[in-house]
């Protein structure tokens, strides 16, 4: 899978960007036709406490799979959008299953 990690408004240093392809590594255990993924971390409101937002957008055959977290950081919301598309690829894969 190719991943493309894109910062707006500020540099990510390596050990976001590690944590973030480690992360997405682990989605091809659910899915192994995973194309690409785009991540897209940006600040918002920021002064707040929760103003730390990743987009995942994820490539599949047949399918885009778009995910946006809110969190204090860019790890916490790391982790709830890969929650989020591991159940969707859960899903995906169980439909394909179902009709085949």
């Amino acid at each position: 899978m190719k991943v493309t990690i894109e910062a707006d408004q500020f540099k990510a240093d390596t050990s976001l960007t590690d944590f973030i392809e480690k992360k997405l590594s682990k989605l091809d255990t659910f899915y192994d036709r995973i194309i690409d993924a785009h991540v897209i971390l940006k600040l918002e409101n920021a002064g707040q406490v929760r103003d730390k937002v990743v987009d995942i957008i994820l490539n599949v055959p047949g399918d885009t799979m778009v995910v946006k977290e809110i969190d204090k950081t860019f790890e916490a919301s790391v982790d709830k959008g890969i929650d989020n598309l591991k159940r969707q690829l859960i899903k995906k894969k169980e439909k394909l299953r179902a009709t085949h």
